[in-house]
């Protein structure tokens, strides 16, 4: 190594035994005593007192100026803060600044990186099943969320409510993430509404053309694309795409499509290996003869984000594996083209040996992404009291219906978008959402359970998806969702070379010259599963389920 003088070496070597020595005591005293919230230094909060009352907001009392950052871990979000009249609202009331940050990338790699520098911003929305969301609980890289709440503003507990608060506590008490979009069994029983999102999608006309074939068996899923090859090979000049599977071999190839097939997630008490299931085997056949007869290229596996958007927005997919959440934007855009029949619509795809209609997930009490505060932040009071509003049912209509008298108005009682917002939401969410920021717009902290009363009526050409959706919806099913171990154990690790391999086999499989290879490929693929520790990944998931089935039952 190269120096410039000793004594900088010197100095630096002394430096470093000092640091190491003042971390050590930390780790001493941080092992006598669990961390608490820790007061900031922020000249607002010395400037303004506050009154704790669990019944009112604490964020109504220190509504100065603060600076927040928030990374949303989804790298196809796009929408910024300060710019939209939603956004601009909020800040003027709660004067609460967002700064919002998302990956480059990947993000359980960009937060990986993040923990290792110890910056993180100040509030972290990530996808409740990301490996990352464990190591921050762990890593204690954020705060417990009922510790700030019970010392800064205990009005959280009232707005979070208990069964939230309960499905995320962990082993030592507390709880590190709220989420969006949670549902419980028992709401959804009672509205009707699953929040299902899985479907099985056809483009319109050609569809309607073709006769509406049968596609749940493979016999009819092959002569539909054997159809489609002889007499609809192009649209508008350019070839059309068979087939797309959503989030490729990790979802819409894998779980998803087990879900189409209503293979079961357990058996006698059992937590059931599903990709061993016969008929989830007999339809990965399927495509693999379906592939040999050239019915179908592997595009869909390899198909970029950007030629996805680009084949979806010109309908030049035929089927899609595919949640109808996502068609929300392009199916009133292909309703409004010159060809107002080439949207999409949802149909019953591939189906098991009996016949039985497809068991989707619906919502669940994971929700989809959780959010929360990092211990990077110098704000940690200004952050929970502003996740108490964004949860609270004041902060949910700000950030869905807007501004009172400029997006809604109060109608026979209710709150009602103007009929120019709901407009737009039919026929340019793409300007509702840069210039107003309402509905969808800021979803991180989304309550289906109060916003949802505010949805205008859907258009024939999203509501048909959506309650074909609901229609297949198995609602006791979430919870088998996000069973798979996650974080640094033994069993991530084992589980993660083992999804990893697979992504690779698969297309193996499906390009594979025969059955015989098939069956090869597949069982040494099995063989490597076990090797990887996938004895201790079926543990895990017994484990997991029976915790889930006792926290449901208290």
């Amino acid at each position: 190594m190269k120096r410039k003088s000793i004594k900088q070496c010197l100095a630096f070597v002394l430096a470093t035994i000092l640091v190491l020595s003042m971390a050590a005591c930390t780790r001493s005293e941080q092992s006598e005593k669990p961390p608490t919230p820790q007061p900031t230094d922020n000249k607002t909060d010395q400037q303004v007192e506050v009154k704790l009352n669990p019944d009112e907001p604490a964020w109504k009392q220190d509504t100065s100026p603060v600076d927040l950052t928030w990374f949303v871990g989804a790298n196809w979000y796009g929408q910024t803060w300060g710019e939209s009249l939603a956004s601009k609202h909020i800040t003027e009331k709660t004067g609460v600044n967002i700064k919002i940050e998302v990956p480059s990338g990947e993000a359980n790699e960009q937060m990986t990186l993040m923990m290792t520098s110890g910056q993180l911003p100040d509030l972290i929305t990530m996808g409740s099943w990301e490996n990352a969301v464990k190591k921050l609980w762990e890593g204690d890289h954020v705060y417990a969320l009922n510790e700030l709440a019970e010392q800064y503003d205990p009005y959280f507990f009232k707005v979070a409510g208990d069964g939230t608060l309960k499905w995320y506590r962990q082993e030592n008490g507390n709880t590190y993430g709220i989420p969006n979009d949670s549902y419980s069994p028992n709401l959804m029983h009672e509205t009707g509404l699953s929040a299902a999102n899985q479907t099985f999608l056809v483009r319109k006309d050609l569809y309607e053309e073709m006769g509406s074939p049968d596609l749940s068996t493979p016999e009819g899923f092959l002569n539909a694309l054997q159809l489609l090859k002889d007499q609809y090979p192009e649209y508008k000049g350019q070839p059309i795409s068979p087939f797309f599977a959503q989030g490729n071999v990790p979802y819409g190839m894998t779980e998803y499509l087990h879900n189409l097939l209503a293979v079961p997630h357990e058996k006698d008490g059992k937590v059931y290996d599903r990709m061993t299931d016969p008929d989830y085997i007999t339809w990965l056949k399927t495509f693999r003869t379906a592939y040999e007869r050239k019915l179908l290229n592997v595009d869909f596996l390899v198909d970029s984000d950007t030629q996805v958007e680009e084949k979806t927005n010109n309908a030049r997919y035929f089927m899609m594996i595919r949640e109808w959440t996502g068609m929300s934007a392009v199916n009133p855009m292909l309703a409004a083209s010159s060809n107002p029949d080439s949207y999409y619509i949802a149909v019953d795809g591939p189906q098991n040996s009996k016949g039985d209609s497809a068991k989707l997930f619906p919502g669940n009490m994971d929700g989809w992404m959780v959010t929360m505060v990092s211990k990077s932040t110098k704000n940690p009071e200004r952050a929970i009291r502003f996740l108490s509003y964004l949860t609270s049912e004041e902060g949910q209509r700000d950030l869905f219906l807007g501004k009172e008298g400029e997006t809604w108005d109060m109608v026979n009682g209710n709150s009602e978008l103007k009929p120019e917002m709901v407009q737009l939401l039919e026929t340019d969410i793409e300007k509702l959402e840069k210039e107003y920021g309402i509905v969808d717009t800021y979803w991180m902290m989304r309550n289906p359970v109060i916003v949802n009363q505010w949805r205008p009526e859907k258009a024939p050409y999203i509501k048909q998806m959506e309650d074909f959706a609901n229609g297949q919806a198995d609602i006791d099913s979430g919870i088998y969702k996000g069973l798979d171990p996650m974080g640094d154990s033994d069993a991530a690790v084992a589980w993660s070379r083992i999804s990893q391999n697979w992504e690779e086999v698969l297309p193996e499989l499906i390009t594979a010259k025969d059955e015989a290879a098939f069956d090869k490929i597949f069982e040494n693929f099995l063989e490597r599963r076990v090797s990887y520790g996938f004895d201790q990944v079926m543990e895990y998931r017994q484990t997991e389920l029976d915790a889930r089935k006792a926290k449901m039952a208290e």
